[in-house]
């Protein structure tokens, strides 16, 4: 049931992108803000109240939502399942972005591809060459496809019904939200949201690079993996963009200029700057990686029919 609702879902996407994702995010945002205004009293325990109260009651419902489901018809359960995955997995979100950046640098639309950059990760970019766009894309797109890909994927085969997959991204959002906010009031509240998630996605992030790892170069990915990944802001993201520069054989990370500020970071990977052939390159990978997870899945399912 899981496989072909993953495969319904992916192929749903690829034919019309889920548009309603900006209404869910905005109700999902307000929901959590309301929270956080009525139960932020600068106690840590306050933000586990908080967190419980935004990310629980979805993937209890939506749990409920699918065991009805099953009660009644297996394919409606389906249903369900697909529904949940087509709105929570985003592999064209992650992919949007990429596509347009990709194509304004083959065809040397540099300004272009700043402002895509700009709009994508916010921030001013326009003192950014052709290679250090690129760079960032490639960073974009490694990250994107395993928040927004395995990473939800992953949960949902481990927990029953889609209840992982929304547990997973409500978990990712209010870690981004609540976790990695600069304000001082949000700090201690916060706090809970970014451990929880580091824990949610300690694993699946792991996952992700094994498979970039296999799929790719495997050598280079795990050298990368064992001596770059710690040394990043976010160690989880750090072992999903190592491993994967490392799998394509290119350079990552290194200090940036954004809106007129160097910013720094660790390098990440090996080889060569990053350039177009680069970009070409992380498409295959992540089909690459995805077919995998698809086919690991498709084994697990088949072993299950067998016993």
């Amino acid at each position: 049931m899981s496989l072909i609702s993953l495969i319904l879902a992916l192929a749903i996407e690829q034919w019309q992108p889920f548009t309603g994702r900006r209404h869910v995010y905005r109700a999902i945002g307000n929901w959590s803000q309301y929270v956080e205004q009525h139960f932020n009293a600068g106690a840590f325990q306050h933000g586990v109240v908080g967190w419980m109260l935004v990310v629980l009651p979805l993937a209890i419902v939506s749990l409920v939502v699918y065991w009805l489901a099953v009660s009644v018809h297996p394919l409606l359960a389906v249903a369900v399942n697909v529904l949940a995955l087509y709105a929570t997995l985003g592999f064209r979100q992650a992919s949007h972005f990429f596509t347009d950046i990709h194509t304004a640098l083959k065809e040397d639309r540099l300004v272009d591809a700043r402002q895509l950059l700009a709009e994508w990760r916010g921030g001013d970019y326009s003192a950014l060459g052709a290679s250090a766009i690129a760079r960032l894309t490639i960073e974009g797109a490694l990250i994107g496809s395993h928040r927004y890909v395995f990473g939800a994927l992953f949960w949902f085969v481990l927990l029953p019904g889609p209840a992982g997959a929304v547990l997973y991204r409500l978990a990712a959002y209010v870690g981004h939200e609540w976790g990695d906010s600069q304000v001082p009031e949000m700090r201690v509240f916060g706090e809970f949201a970014r451990r929880a998630f580091r824990v949610i996605d300690w694993l699946p992030a792991r996952l992700t690079a094994i498979a970039f790892a296999v799929v790719g170069d495997f050598e280079d990915a795990v050298a990368c993996w064992r001596s770059q990944a710690a040394s990043w802001a976010d160690p989880t993201i750090g072992v999903v963009l190592a491993a994967g520069a490392g799998a394509i054989g290119v350079r990552l990370g290194m200090p940036v200029e954004v809106s007129g500020e160097i910013e720094q970071r660790p390098e990440m990977g090996l080889g060569d700057d990053a350039d177009t052939g680069h970009l070409d390159s992380t498409i295959g990978l992540v089909w690459r990686a995805l077919v995998l997870w698809v086919a690991m899945l498709a084994i697990i399912s088949l072993a299950q029919a067998i016993s």
